[in-house]
């Protein structure tokens, strides 16, 4: 029995697995998405739809220096001869063309509206004008010399070319970007000054190195300008393995103005960022209360970008103000880099920057050669014909008589003078008014400068150092071209290291006492008020934390739960009222108790759990960015922290809950970002109590009953390394065991 069936009309169907046939079909959808519309090729640069529109535009003899026509004109040619896709794509592939900043070196030069940097659309194709620029006659020179393939229109009805010769390193001068399915590509434009240079030194040295290669090529050239502010390793590591990307950062100075008042004016933004968009984020961000650095934000922009940023204070430094601007906006973006393209086999692959670079200079080659046999075609051809004409010099009158009175006069040319067909057809061509111009001495000329030319380009194509030659003189001549007026509009500068917050200028310095209850219930009071005063508390709450700070300094708050919190001395609530629950401020679990209030500085603190674990830990690096805190300490399902101590000292003093008392080298306990920490102290039942630091010199000090202070200088007694279980303390410590 068949596995097809016949159809009526002679056709057949076949019993085919749904996965299979689905699997089929995407991956022919998913090919021609790649190879036909979303990869550039790396030898010129381009995906098909740019290459038929300047194809387009030369059949239309768009050349620089000519006319300019309709864009409709254009679009309608590409559309019906070349691409059958929707009008509206063509024209703005065609529109970002134009755009100068858009493309680094434009490859047309528009007339009418084609869209401007704050985002706005270009004018409908009925209304602009368009032409080719000299880039792109570059791109486009010796295509009618055989220097590329063509292959058929979608219809048949006519060629065009596979790609362009491409006189200019493209791919990487004008950058492109693409998605297509399960892979993309991204490359930034550069200058096309530093390529030549980079191809001028890869034709001399092909294996030359990546680091090599970046004392010409820089890093991208943006037709927007701006600060490439990435390192150099990070740059060579994304020239070298094809991915990567760059920081990039608006470009900015400073205007002052009488009375000593200063303003920032930004004069270029990053690549691809809508001004208007920029503008109107910041603006958001300002009315949001989330740029607290800045007053006011205007556009002044003309032809030039002119963006006045007024800060909220004199006393802010312009690169502090800057600074939080680029992490909080498109002023700084980072600009990807992903060289996948489609190599000459039609491929896609990840190129570096050698890679890139290598596979333009062979095309080159290859159009030299495929340009240089044309050339040879055509001087075999004309010397036929100058043989010929030479023939009809010699013999004028008779020739004039054949053609007159044969009937048949191509025949008896070719009998009668031993002529081709060629050659006869080529003087039955030829015009009378061109007789008076047969002279034998300009025929021999111009024969003798063919079969020299002829010789040099045998001699050409046999010499491989010859076509290398004469293509570093090519690229030469395309380098003379832009050498003059291509300076570099991206400059590469260095981010500058800000290492504060520059809110805390805006924050009016002065001193306050925060006061914490035991119920977490925290205001504070303006002046250092005196630590041992009575404060009013709720009623059933009672007296927990009291210390003097800043409004500009940032609060450590250390709970039992092992996380470190983090609070702006200016944001507490003042008064002399109860203050208000922690829990509104920060992610504080309800059960969760606050062990110790420090102000955070430079210094480092020795926390502890009840388990007797402990570790030192830096303030700056406790600093927590969010509400929900930084765990710190890790504890147990049954464990809770009970000590936090700044770490001020030579020495550790732990005491247990059974009042075993222990004294150890500050140095035996490690410094940790995050962990369980070490032993301190062992116990056989409790746990620990408290925890210090302190300098051996000046001994153990704790609070004894009655307010008194007690220090203990002899402390051998007591001394032992870490996790041992300790000896009962003095007399007259505490109970329970605190130090403070």
């Amino acid at each position: 029995m068949n596995d097809y069936v016949d159809t009526p009309t002679g056709g057949r169907i076949e019993p085919t697995a749904f996965s299979d046939a689905l699997s089929e079909r995407y991956l022919a959808y998913a090919l021609s998405t790649i190879t036909s519309r979303s990869l550039p090729d790396v030898r010129d640069g381009l995906k098909p739809v740019h290459r038929r529109l300047l194809f387009a535009m030369r059949q239309l003899k768009l050349d620089p220096g000519q006319g300019f026509k309709k864009s409709a004109r254009v679009v309608g040619d590409v559309m019906g001869k070349f691409h059958p896709h929707g009008d509206a794509a063509i024209y703005d592939a065609m529109v970002r063309m134009a755009q100068e900043f858009a493309m680094r070196y434009r490859l047309v030069e528009g007339q009418g509206n084609f869209g401007n940097i704050d985002g706005d659309n270009a004018a409908a194709m009925r209304y602009t004008e368009a032409r080719m620029t000299e880039v792109a006659r570059l791109l486009l020179d010796g295509i009618d010399e055989d220097a590329v393939d063509f292959r058929p229109t979608y219809d048949g009805e006519s060629d065009e070319p596979t790609l362009l010769p491409a006189g200019i390193p493209n791919l990487l001068a004008n950058g492109a970007q693409g998605i297509a399915v399960g892979m993309a590509t991204s490359v930034p434009p550069h200058n096309i000054v530093e390529l030549a240079d980079a191809s001028l030194h890869l034709i001399k040295h092909p294996n030359a190195s990546i680091e090599t290669l970046l004392t010409f090529v820089k890093g991208p050239d943006f037709p927007t300008g701006g600060l490439l502010i990435e390192p150099w390793e990070s740059i060579k590591e994304a020239y070298s393995s094809g991915r990567g990307g760059f920081r990039v950062r608006a470009k900015w100075e400073v205007e002052t103005e009488k009375g000593g008042a200063w303003q920032i004016v930004v004069t270029e933004i990053p690549y691809q960022v809508q001004k208007s968009r920029l503008i109107e984020r910041l603006a958001e961000m300002l009315q949001a209360k989330r740029l607290p650095v800045l007053a006011d934000i205007r556009d002044e922009s003309a032809e030039d970008i002119r963006i006045v940023l007024e800060p909220k204070s004199r006393r802010l430094e312009a690169a502090v103000v800057m600074e939080s601007l680029f992490k909080l906006s498109d002023l700084e973006v980072r600009v990807p880099l992903n060289l996948n393209v489609l190599d000459a086999d039609g491929r896609p692959i990840v190129m570096d920057l050698r890679m890139a670079l290598n596979a333009w200079l062979t095309h080159r080659r290859v159009v030299l050669q495929r340009r240089s046999q044309y050339r040879l075609g055509r001087i075999a051809t004309r010397l036929e014909v100058l043989e010929g004409y030479l023939i009809v010099f010699l013999n004028i009158d008779e020739v004039i008589s054949i053609i007159r009175e044969v009937d048949h006069p191509r025949d008896e040319l070719m009998l009668r003078f031993g002529l081709n067909e060629n050659q006869s057809n080529a003087v039955l061509d030829m015009r009378l008014r061109s007789l008076r111009r047969l002279e034998e001495m300009a025929l021999q000329n111009e024969r003798d400068q063919l079969i020299a030319e002829q010789l040099n380009l045998n001699t050409l194509l046999l010499d491989e150092t010859k076509q290398w030659s004469m293509i570093s003189n090519q690229i030469k001549d395309m380098k003379n071209i832009f050498v003059t007026e291509d300076k570099r509009k991206t400059q590469l500068s260095k981010a500058p290291i800000i290492d504060f917050d520059p809110t805390e200028i805006l924050v009016e310095r002065e001193s306050i006492t925060i006061i914490c209850s035991a119920n977490g219930w925290i205001r504070s009071m303006r002046g250092h008020q005196d630590l041992k005063s009575e404060f009013k508390y709720k009623e059933g709450d009672s007296a927990g934390h009291v210390l003097h700070a800043e409004t500009t300094d940032k609060i450590l708050l250390f709970a039992d739960n092992g996380r470190f919190y983090t609070l702006s001395g200016d944001k507490l609530p003042r008064g002399r009222g109860f203050g208000e629950p922690i829990s509104l401020m920060l992610d504080l679990p309800a059960d969760s108790e606050i062990v110790k209030l420090v102000i955070a500085g430079d210094g480092k603190l020795l926390v502890a759990a009840n388990t007797g674990h402990g570790l030192i830990v830096d303030m700056q690096s406790a600093v927590a960015q969010t509400r929900s805190g930084k765990q710190v300490l890790n504890l147990s399902s049954t464990s809770r922290a009970v000590a936090c101590s700044t770490a001020d000292g030579n020495m550790v003093a732990s005491v247990g809950v059974n009042r075993k008392l222990i004294v150890f080298a500050l140095d035996e306990v490690p410094e940790m970002g995050r962990g369980k920490g070490v032993i301190l102290q062992r116990f056989k039942d409790g746990g620990l109590a408290d925890v210090t630091v302190f300098d051996k010199a000046n001994g153990l000090i704790w609070h004894a009953t009655g307010g008194r202070i007690r220090t203990e200088s002899d402390l051998s007694l007591w001394s032992a390394r870490r996790g041992g279980s300790g000896k009962l303390p003095p007399n007259g410590f505490p109970r329970p065991a605190k130090f403070t």
